[in-house]
C-alpha cells in the first residue's frame, strides 16, 4: 500500500523538477517552490524579493501573473500525470490588495480539462496572513 505522504513528496519533487526543465530562465528566476500538490491542485510559494517589488516594497502585478500562469501549467501536469504541451489562451486577473513584506502562496486548481481546452482558477494570498491578494481565471489550449 502506498503512503499518501510519499506520493505527495514524489509529486512535489516531480513538479519542482518541471520548473527547472520546462520554463524560461526568467520564470525560474522568480524562485518559485512547490509547497503542495493534490489531484488537480498545486500550491507554490513565491518568495518576496527586491527584484519583484515595486515602489513601497509591494509585489508587482507582473510577477503575480507570471506565478499564476506557471502554477496552472504545473496543476495541469498534476492533473494529467505528465506534461502536455499547452499554451495560455486567456488569463484574467483581479488584484484585490497589495502584498508586501511576506511571501505569496499561489494556489492553482484545474476546473475542467477536455481534449482541446483546460480551465482553471488561481488565488494568491499572503503566506503569513492568509489574505487573498489576487485572483485569476485561465483558459489553456492543449496542443
Amino acid at each position: 500500500m502506498t503512503n499518501p505522504e510519499t506520493v505527495l513528496s514524489n509529486d512535489t519533487a516531480r513538479l519542482q523538477a518541471a520548473l527547472s526543465e520546462l520554463f524560461a530562465p526568467w520564470v525560474q528566476a522568480l524562485g518559485l517552490r512547490v509547497e503542495e500538490a493534490s489531484e488537480s491542485c498545486v500550491v507554490l510559494r513565491l518568495p518576496t524579493s527586491e527584484q519583484l517589488a515595486r515602489s513601497g516594497g509591494m509585489l508587482c502585478g507582473q510577477a503575480m501573473m507570471a506565478a499564476a500562469d506557471t502554477a496552472m501549467v504545473l496543476a495541469l501536469i498534476q492533473h494529467f500525470g505528465e506534461f502536455r504541451p499547452c499554451t495560455t489562451v486567456q488569463l484574467s486577473t483581479s488584484f484585490l490588495r497589495p502584498l508586501s513584506a511576506q511571501d505569496a502562496l499561489v494556489e492553482a486548481r484545474v476546473l475542467r480539462a477536455g481534449k482541446a481546452l483546460a480551465f482553471g482558477e488561481i488565488e494568491l494570498r499572503g503566506a503569513d496572513d492568509g489574505k487573498s491578494v489576487c485572483r485569476a481565471s485561465t483558459t489553456y489550449a492543449l496542443l
